[in-house]
């Protein structure tokens, strides 16, 4: 697959970074819920994509939701519920960074799940998004797919550049030794849940830029959204002064010009 160049991809990435921004504020003031699942095999390019869609969206209405392994008070829990707290409220996104599908992947192919948990999720887990779905929540589940040489070329950067090797696990680099055991939980994954009314969509995303700005667009596309007529505001006229001095800014503690060293 030819690679993206940069050009295109940034000044089509920007125009589509615009109808995003167009479309939280339809979601705000219609008070739609928007849950967004990113799933594929570690380094398959879900991060980027993901910072990409909320670079330029309100914190307060797009939340990025990536949670740490379950506490042991969560593991007694129904499987779901710690991922219900995450749900969107009326006028929010929640871009989703794994999901409740761990319990299909690293769970189940680490053993960190038990068989019968294994079974009774996939009975559940379309029951669970149907409920969401009916009650108005609109989800849209997006699978990163990336070959094992492209995967292993992207460990081999993260694991030399100092910037980026906070993002390589000990369990990362083990899933090299089990890429056909992921392939088979993928496969019965997508079996069990890939349904008519919450599908997955896959992502080629041997090409990063390729893979965020397909992801981008089709979102925007079944997301009903339509443009929001901006409010119209204005910068009132600043008051007279009226006897206001500043405190001289020796009495605080000023951070340093480091900036000034560079020139």
């Amino acid at each position: 697959m030819e690679k993206l160049p940069r050009k295109p991809y940034e000044k089509e990435l920007l125009r589509l970074q615009g109808e995003l921004v167009q479309m939280q504020e339809w979601i705000r003031t219609s008070g739609t819920r928007l849950v967004v699942v990113f799933e594929g095999r570690d380094a398959a390019g879900k991060g980027g994509a993901i910072q990409r869609i909320s670079e330029y969206l309100n914190p307060r209405i797009c939340r990025i939701v990536a949670l740490p392994a379950p506490t042991e008070r969560e593991r007694g829990q129904w499987y779901f519920q710690r991922y219900v707290a995450h749900l969107p409220a009326p006028g929010e996104i929640v871009l989703l960074d794994r999901s409740w599908y761990n319990r299909a992947g690293v769970e189940r192919v680490m053993g960190f799940c038990t068989p019968a948990e294994y079974d009774r999720f996939l009975r559940q887990c379309p029951v669970f998004e149907d409920l969401l779905i009916e009650d108005g929540v609109l989800l849209r589940k997006y699978w990163f797919s990336v070959s094992d040489a492209e995967q292993e070329r992207r460990f081999r950067d993260r694991m030399n550049d100092p910037m980026k090797q906070w993002k390589l696990s000990p369990m990362d680099l083990e899933s090299i030794t089990r890429w056909e055991d992921y392939s088979r939980a993928k496969d019965e994954m997508f079996a069990h849940t890939d349904t008519r009314t919450s599908p997955w969509f896959v992502v080629e995303s041997e090409d990063k830029r390729r893979a965020r700005i397909n992801t981008i667009a089709h979102l925007l596309s079944t997301v009903p959204w339509e443009p929001v007529p901006p409010r119209e505001l204005s910068i009132p006229p600043r008051p007279p002064l009226r006897g206001y001095q500043r405190p001289p800014r020796e009495q605080f503690h000023a951070v340093p010009d480091h900036a000034a060293s560079l020139l």
